[in-house]
């Protein structure tokens, strides 16, 4: 296992420094502009380490899980189009059209589909019948673009996904699920060199930035486990609302920027500066504190997760006090100023 790990984390990092000089070299590297705020150009080659390294293992380990030759074959298509994404800068609608094909692919050669929500309402099981395949659909490219819009500052994809895979590889372990609870680790020990080399422990001159190739894999690799995890086999090893709480700061920073876009009359897709990691850097907070932050919020909602689905509590529940914690979180950043703002002048009067 350690050996495995051991593997994993070298070929990680060995890809790393032979990519970024490659990427140098063609020009797959990252200018800053009015919305990205760093010196010199870094190569976005963090996405390309990671799925050369989760193909590798898994084609010599191709027993771990089901259909593993088709999750190679999705995320080296999403790799390769994320890789062209951030050189060209390709159309939002046709990598949202790729993304909707592979989950087709997923959903008809892997039978890899939401047909079964739980009682997460509280009126009752919900079977999704032939809304399933919709519903899947818009899931893959929701968790996609979830992860895709988090990789706002250096280390937060990176951390935020070891949270997600970390905190399904523990139910997974105590559910007796090794060979899934094991890939998760797995994808952990892929992760862990780029974050040391994002967030420059190496030295800054080696930096690297992960890349919409990069989100675009851990977003659909993310949503590829827990589909396994909450809908396949008779009884699944994790409930459905269990996974809201798993990814709930991607889920909820991308559901709260895209309704108050839609509230300015903008498009849900329009880049700006408004998501939490802004936020937090806008309130004084530097980038270490704000990823710390960040990360510490969606460990407490992983771990509450975690606890719900070990103590079983309600699915509804959980639901609704998961739809409550947007709902605190969407009025937080719509009124984040008037909140800084009071809590400035009270802590200048104290000062007084």
């Amino acid at each position: 296992m350690f050996a495995d790990f051991f593997f994993v984390f070298f070929s990680s990092l060995t890809a790393l420094f032979l990519l970024r000089k490659f990427a140098k070299k063609v020009g797959l590297v990252d200018q800053p502009n009015a919305r990205k705020h760093h010196n010199g150009s870094i190569p976005l080659v963090g996405g390309i380490a990671i799925c050369i390294t989760l193909a590798q293992f898994l084609y010599y380990n191709p027993q771990i899980f089901d259909d593993s030759g088709l999750y190679i074959f999705c995320i080296s298509t999403l790799t390769i189009v994320g890789a062209l994404d951030d050189k060209y800068d390709v159309s939002f609608k046709l990598r949202m059209l790729l993304q909707g094909a592979l989950s087709i692919c997923m959903i008809y050669f892997a039978g890899l589909e939401l047909h079964n929500l739980g009682n997460m309402i509280g009126f009752g099981k919900i079977d999704l019948g032939l809304f399933g395949y919709l519903v899947t659909v818009l899931a893959v490219i929701g968790a996609i673009n979830a992860f895709n819009m988090v990789d706002g500052i250096d280390g937060l994809l990176g951390g935020l996904s070891i949270v997600t895979f970390g905190g399904l590889g523990i139910i997974l372990t105590f559910d007796n699920q090794p060979n899934l609870a094991y890939l998760c680790f797995v994808i952990i020990f892929a992760i862990i060199p780029y974050i040391l080399l994002n967030l420059g422990a190496f030295g800054r001159r080696r930096k690297v930035f992960m890349g919409d190739a990069g989100s675009m894999l851990i977003g659909f690799t993310v949503i590829w486990m827990l589909l396994v995890a909450t809908q396949d086999g008779i009884i699944p090893p994790l409930r459905p609302v269990t996974a809201l709480w798993l990814i709930a700061v991607p889920l909820m920073d991308m559901a709260a920027i895209m309704i108050r876009r839609v509230r300015r009359g903008d498009s849900p897709f329009k880049p700006d500066r408004e998501h939490l990691h802004h936020i937090f850097q806008r309130m004084g907070f530097n980038s270490v504190q704000t990823l710390i932050a960040i990360c510490s919020i969606a460990t407490a909602f992983a771990a509450f997760g975690i606890y719900g689905e070990f103590i079983e509590i309600p699915e509804y529940l959980m639901f609704w006090l998961f739809i409550i914690c947007f709902f605190i979180y969407l009025t937080f950043l719509s009124n984040v100023w008037k909140i800084s703002a009071f809590i400035n002048r009270k802590l200048n009067s104290q000062k007084a």
